[in-house]
């Protein structure tokens, strides 16, 4: 296998190992695609769109001077004319970044941060508004995200969605061990194209070979009972969530030492996933 990685690098051609596994790459893209009413042509014009784009931004001969139409048309085999009309789309269908969203940045610091949190490291129980003893508050958590959107009309639709609730004494409550939502589907995409981004990209640099190799880890087992893969998805729930809610813990303090932590550069991001099926590649 690495000297037939080595031979398709040297040659410039990729060689047939490459695209068998691009080729499993897309089952399950192209599985999601029609579930959700995609069509060839339709995915035809999104990667011509995507084959220009990424050449526009990541293969500068130059780092500040954008490639020629013509370079591009060489490198893709995209036509120029749709080469100008994608360029002129420059931006349009890009999502919103996930950490965009206001639901998930609160249920993260709240999770993360040491002054909502109890004395057992859980979320705390939070005043519903701000107090003159600075008791932590939903209101000051919100505020200390956003100024622009009603503590009230945030609060409203977590608790719609189930995320919060509503406890004695005017006091909100954290139900959920991380924020996932359930009925925004836009909400929703916009972690799944991010996630799949990120993983993609992650392993698509390690492959490279060119820069430092990212963590991306997995184990497979096959010709396991149904009642084994149960329990190894407990699991890993259990263990996942665990490992997830101290990476965002830390990341949280990370972020109130330093001094100036909005003005930072880098974003990471950290997944876990767990997969079964049955095993169709086994079966005679």
């Amino acid at each position: 296998m690495k000297n037939d990685a080595k031979k398709a690098t040297n040659s410039g051609q990729p060689s047939d190992f490459f695209l068998k596994a691009i080729r499993r790459i897309l089952r399950p893209i192209v599985k999601t695609l029609i579930t959700h009413g995609v069509t060839f042509p339709m995915v035809s014009e999104m990667l011509k769109h995507a084959f220009v784009d990424t050449v526009d931004k990541d293969f500068r001969l130059v780092p500040d001077k954008r490639p020629t139409d013509s370079r591009i048309s060489l490198v893709t085999g995209v036509h120029r004319k749709d080469i100008k009309k994608f360029r002129e789309q420059a931006g349009e269908d890009d999502l919103p970044h996930a950490a965009n969203s206001l639901g998930a940045q609160i249920i993260a610091k709240w999770r993360g941060s040491s002054e909502y949190l109890d004395e057992h490291g859980d979320p705390a129980v939070l005043a519903r508004f701000k107090t003159k003893d600075k008791t932590p508050s939903f209101e000051a958590l919100v505020s200390s995200i956003s100024k622009d959107i009603r503590p009230r009309a945030v609060l409203d639709d977590l608790v719609k969605r189930q995320v919060l609730s509503l406890g004695p004494y005017d006091t909100v409550i954290l139900k959920q061990s991380a924020f996932i939502p359930r009925e925004d589907m836009e909400e929703l995409l916009v972690h799944f194209g991010r996630n799949i981004h990120d993983h993609l990209a992650a392993a698509g640099n390690n492959i490279a070979g060119v820069n430092k190799p990212f963590l991306e880890r997995s184990v497979y087992h096959y010709g396991l009972s149904a009642d084994a893969v149960k329990l190894l998805e407990k699991r890993a729930e259990k263990e996942g969530m665990d490992v997830l809610l101290n990476l965002n813990r830390e990341a949280q303090q990370l972020l109130e030492a330093e001094n100036k932590p909005l003005e930072g550069t880098k974003r990471v991001t950290f997944g876990i996933y767990f997969y079964a099926e049955d095993d169709s590649e086994r079966k005679p």
